[in-house]
């Protein structure tokens, strides 16, 4: 397959929003997934991040989002270390890739299912979908309490795109 790997962060339609104009914790996480990616990588490559074209206003707030992260804070600046931490917008009528990533962003939405995600899927897409899984990434971090590693996949189901401090403390039981 050319060695092509899919990243995504799926959002339900309703998951709640942050107030603030910071990154929205689905890009975070979808920049997360493409270091893991990119590190594995032999050293000097680079990761860049391409967007269909958005309007020009939410493309500023955008990239500014992204410069604050990849700045200041401390996941952010190590990442910048393999990912350009600014975007390319692009139009995707004019490139073939990012029509194939719309094209593989709608069978995930239609036809993946990861995690705990329990809407229904359109069978007709099935074999789509299962091919659009065999692209994904896996990766083995280190994290405290795994001792054999922790497993991240390049598809992530982000249920609340809302930084910690602005969700509601979960009360003990």
């Amino acid at each position: 397959m050319h060695g092509v790997r899919i990243f995504a962060s799926i959002v339900p339609p309703g998951a709640p929003r942050p107030s603030a104009q910071t990154l929205r914790k689905d890009y975070a996480y979808l920049f997360e997934r493409f270091f893991y990616f990119v590190d594995e990588q032999v050293a000097p490559e680079r990761g860049l991040v391409v967007f269909d074209e958005i309007e020009r206003t939410k493309a500023h707030i955008l990239v500014d989002q992204m410069a604050t992260y990849f700045r200041e804070t401390f996941r952010g600046r190590m990442r910048s270390g393999r990912i350009v931490p600014e975007p390319f917008f692009v139009h995707s009528e004019l490139t073939t890739g990012v029509q194939i990533a719309d094209l593989a962003a709608y069978i995930v939405s239609w036809n993946v299912r990861v995690a705990h995600m329990t809407e229904p899927a359109r069978p007709e897409l099935d074999d789509l979908g299962n091919a659009v899984l065999q692209l994904r990434h896996r990766a083995v971090t280190e994290r405290q309490g795994y001792p054999d590693g922790f497993v991240v996949w390049s598809l992530a189901v982000i249920d609340d795109l809302r930084p910690s401090h602005e969700r509601q403390p979960r009360l003990p039981i």
